[in-house]
């Protein structure tokens, strides 16, 4: 009797949750073990890295090359003056084009946006059917950019049309991609490492971009014209000849250039869909109703951080920009290297890469804000030398190099601390989920604006200073022009970001503070999960 007495209080013991039973009645508690790191693997590191590559080699091609080759390249000789033939682009509209390929550019990021923070989650994610859908027409759109139409008339126009284009789908790959960084884990110190990885990878694709589009490009013969205002020898027959055969193998070879840049795209892009999972943070699932993109737009704008983060990284990247959009006509006209621009470039790019991991270690050991002094500050000595040192191909091979540290510095760390901001606005706001499309595209939009802006202007003051197409040489203003947009320009600009960025109030003890408080969310909110399931299972049972 007694141990059936036993096995029925067993058994309604094992119907009831331990939480009503008498106390002596309780089983021992099993003591839960503390919750393992998210740890990612190399592979997914690097297949997450893989993603950055496509918008760095497109971006760094059309970023180095585009005004150059609206310049000297796209334009079709039909047996007049190249300087005065209606199928050229001049330079007051190259201006126009890349002034607004960038504006709109810009405009792009918050759009995609808004659409991306609307989008429902699907069985790839929310973040990936953008990527994927986005690819095959960003490539056709890139490859019409480097295309010279057959048509005389509205040259300027199909430019604008397709890098406009292009600049959207390529938005539509990499504003989600960027998020992306929020939804592989949810450690600091794997997003950290995860970040460093794509870096490298970027730098990686800045490097292959400039190598490919460089060295297949310099390998043919720009031609160029000695006296543009001797229109005898410029239609002399065997010198057009010439010129027509030269100038039409640069345009094949700004052709090849960009399929291999496509194909190097479409494989990222796979790499990409094949090798990443996107992960929902415990408390977003609790969420009913998804926060509106205007009510994130305005919490957003108004997290103190963020907007010192913007301010400051959108001076130096302006500085890094103003370099990279007039670099190839510096080395041509300014200091004479026609023939040794891209091998410079290539000398910046893989310096860049080789010390990504030094400023991975350096932000690490010494915290992110010292990085940005000593990463971005480093440039500026180099740049001083550069606009009072006179044309030497080995000093400038030296300033290259030393100028590829500070780059590498500048590629890291914008990316490297927009987590962090991220992180203390969900802490601040912990039910506004959903937004970071939104911190992610409008820091986009501020810093390309800007440069579209400054790109727009430094054209737009060659074409003042004189600029001649296809010229061999530069009026002297020009050369100086461009020596204060390449040196004197860019050295303001860093240091008043680096005054701007005295404002950021997100060092490393706050990273610390602010890890320990998601910590403690992210187990309430499971904890709470758990409960939810009790209580439904005690309810049916009752």
């Amino acid at each position: 009797m007694a141990k059936g007495e036993g096995a029925e209080s067993g058994s309604a013991a094992g119907l009831l949750p331990t939480g009503i039973l008498p106390a002596a009645e309780r089983p021992a508690q099993v003591k839960k073990e503390p919750k393992k790191k998210q740890q990612l693997s190399i592979c997914n590191k690097l297949c997450y890295a893989v993603g950055g590559a496509p918008y760095q080699v497109t971006g760094c091609a059309l970023g180095f090359f585009l005004q150059i080759y609206l310049l000297d390249v796209a334009q079709k000789d039909e047996g007049v003056i190249l300087y005065l033939s209606p199928f050229q682009v001049e330079p007051f509209f190259a201006s126009i084009i890349l002034f607004v390929g960038r504006a709109w550019d810009a405009f792009t990021d918050p759009l995609v946006g808004f659409c991306i923070s609307k989008s429902s989650w699907t069985r790839l994610g929310r973040l990936m059917p953008w990527i994927i859908f986005s690819t095959p027409l960003a490539i056709i759109a890139y490859f019409l950019i480097w295309f010279v139409p057959d048509f005389p008339r509205g040259q300027a126009l199909w430019y604008l049309l397709f890098y406009c284009l292009f600049e959207t789908l390529v938005t539509c790959f990499h504003v989600p991609y960027s998020a992306l960084t929020m939804f592989i884990s949810t450690e600091q110190s794997e997003r950290d490492s995860a970040t460093a990885y794509r870096m490298t990878v970027e730098v990686l694709g800045t490097v292959l971009g400039t190598a490919i589009q460089g060295q297949i490009v310099g390998q043919a013969d720009t031609p160029c014209l000695q006296d543009p205002s001797d229109s005898a020898l410029a239609m002399e027959g065997a010198n057009h000849t010439q010129s027509t055969t030269s100038l039409k193998e640069t345009q094949n070879a700004y052709l090849l250039a960009a399929g291999v840049i496509a194909s190097i795209y479409v494989i990222c892009a796979v790499i990409l869909t094949l090798g990443v999972r996107e992960q929902r943070e415990p408390y977003e699932t609790q969420q009913a109703e998804p926060m509106s993109f205007f009510r994130g737009l305005r919490l957003v704008m108004s997290h103190g951080p963020y907007v010192k983060l913007i301010a400051g990284f959108l001076f130096t990247s302006l500085a890094f920009m103003l370099v990279e959009g007039n670099f190839a006509l510096f080395c041509t006209y300014t200091l004479g290297f026609r023939n040794e621009f891209q091998n410079l470039l290539l000398a910046i790019m893989l310096s860049a890469t080789f010390t990504i991991p030094i400023w991975q270690w350096f932000l690490t050991r010494f915290g992110k804000k010292t990085a940005v002094y000593v990463g971005i500050s480093s440039a500026v000595p180099f740049l001083i030398l550069v606009a009072f040192m006179e044309s030497n191909l080995i000093v400038t091979y030296v300033v290259a190099v030393a100028a590829g540290i500070s780059v590498a510095a500048a590629f890291l760390l914008p990316w490297s601390m927009l987590p962090d901001v991220i992180d203390d606005f969900h802490l601040k706001q912990p039910q506004s989920h959903g937004t970071e499309p939104i911190f992610f595209s409008f820091y986009v939009f501020f810093t390309k604006f800007a440069s579209g802006v400054s790109l727009g202007i430094s054209t737009l003051s060659l074409d003042f200073a004189g600029y001649q197409t296809r010229g061999c040489s530069q009026p002297a203003r020009v050369k100086f022009t461009l020596k204060l947009l390449v040196t004197i320009a860019p050295i303001v600009l860093i240091l008043l970001g680096l005054l701007l960025f005295k404002l950021y109030p997100i060092d490393e003890e706050k990273r610390r503070q602010n890890k320990k408080a998601l910590q403690a969310l992210r187990e309430e909110a499971s904890s709470s999960g758990c409960s939810d399931t009790d209580s439904t299972e005690l309810a049916s049972i009752l």
